[in-house]
């Protein structure tokens, strides 16, 4: 993998509150991702999980999903087209569910999950 440089608009901001939160750098890959534009993106606030933890195994890498696996979710969109992605997971804040994208869906058992780790609201958008 080398350096690639990418133009891309601002950053889609998903918490409710910028002064309350933690997030950790993990590996994320493409497994599920569908293309749109001929791009793979997971988009800010998708949850992102897997067996091995990302906290005691920084070699983990992380996929898309919808269970109790959950870790934390996407602070920022991933570009995983050419595959495995850097991704900035947040584990520990306030997601305004107003500002997740459309296609991002937070079910019960992930916030089950992630209670008392990552906060989901509905404030003003």
């Amino acid at each position: 993998m080398g350096i690639k440089r990418t133009k891309t608009v601002n950053v889609k901001q998903i918490l409710a509150n910028t002064d309350h939160f933690f997030s950790v750098g993990t590996m994320v890959n493409d497994a599920g991702v569908v293309a749109e534009n001929g791009r793979k993106i997971i988009k800010a606030g998708t949850p992102l999980g897997g067996a091995t933890k990302t906290i005691a195994d920084s070699t983990a890498i992380l996929s898309v999903v919808d269970d109790g696996t959950v870790q934390g979710v996407a602070l920022f969109d991933v570009d995983v087209t050419e595959g495995k992605g850097n991704a900035s997971l947040l584990i520990w804040g306030f997601v305004n569910e107003f500002r997740l994208d459309s296609s991002v869906t937070i079910n019960d058992a992930v916030k089950k999950a992630l209670d008392g780790k990552v906060t989901f609201v509905k404030r003003n958008k």
